[in-house]
């Protein structure tokens, strides 16, 4: 199917992962100022809701934003494992952003008394070692579907319930700051993706995301390497993550620089399908 050149005017609705307070809450609004977009938004639950969503829609009309990479944890496995079923749909990752990532202890109580902590775990991995270091063995981590959703869920009720996000998400909530600045580590970002029916155009400072499937034999990936090596293409990132159809089957992804549209972008893509079980483009598009 031929893609539809991004035409920010279709646009009349976005999805992100909410609650309201999310990190891809504010993610959201800088796509918004940076693209000028003008459209409802709508929060849903988890990262496999939004994307589900824009699936049964299937409409040009549709964005989503989502979480995709974290600069101390890594990828975020939900998104990865949820980008290879867009191919039906043809839908793409059209823009990305970074956002500084700055948690704090929030809840109604006071530090001494909290027995339990609820955050994303990524939230919860990020603050390992403050956790560790003020809180007994004793202490209690529960995982949320979001920061905002742990700090949503918290209640006068419970005071010894604590949560971990934002300083802005706990203000929203009116929830009160117990310790700001509790990161493991000082540089800690998030990278977001904007998804949409759409190819980005050429700004001659791209990246391209891919995933494809191989037979499962020896080399079979080592190929595909070296290809992109032939055409000097710079690899950024590459991962992998069980097919789900066949033990010992995975599906590859890459991102690179370079736009689907250049030349040897293309030469490539023509010697590496040939050799590939599953193959699709995830999105070209201007790298942060």
């Amino acid at each position: 199917m031929e893609q539809n050149v991004l035409d920010i005017s279709k646009i009349r609705k976005l999805l992100f992962l909410g609650p309201n307070g999310s990190y891809s809450d504010f993610a959201k609004d800088k796509f918004i100022d940076a693209y000028n977009i003008n459209c409802v938004c709508t929060n849903l639950k988890s990262i496999s809701a939004v994307i589900k969503a824009m699936k049964d829609e299937n409409s040009e009309d549709i964005v989503g934003v989502i979480p995709i990479e974290n600069s101390i944890e890594g990828i975020v496995r939900e998104t990865l494992d949820n980008l290879s079923s867009l191919k039906r749909e043809g839908i793409k990752i059209i823009a990305e952003t970074t956002m500084n990532i700055e948690h704090s202890l929030v809840g109604f109580g006071q530090k001494k008394d909290i027995k339990v902590i609820r955050s994303h775990t990524q939230a919860l991995a990020q603050c390992k070692h403050y956790i560790n270091s003020n809180f007994p063995d004793s202490l209690i981590e529960e995982a949320t579907l979001s920061t905002s959703a742990a700090i949503k869920s918290l209640s006068k009720d419970k005071p010894y319930v604590g949560a971990i996000g934002s300083f802005d998400c706990a203000k929203m909530y009116n929830v009160p700051i117990i310790e700001e600045h509790i990161n493991d580590e000082e540089n800690n970002k998030t990278r977001f993706i904007l998804l949409g029916k759409f190819m980005a155009p050429q700004t001659g400072k791209d990246k391209t995301s891919i995933t494809f499937s191989t037979e499962n034999k020896a080399g079979a990936l080592s190929k595909i390497l070296a290809i992109l090596d032939s055409y000097e293409i710079n690899m950024s990132y590459i991962d992998s993550r069980p097919s789900k159809k066949e033990l010992g089957e995975y599906v590859f992804y890459i991102d690179f620089e370079g736009h689907v549209e250049d030349e040897k972008v293309q030469m490539a893509f023509a010697d590496i399908k040939p050799l590939v079980k599953m193959f699709y483009v995830i999105g070209s598009y201007s790298a942060v």
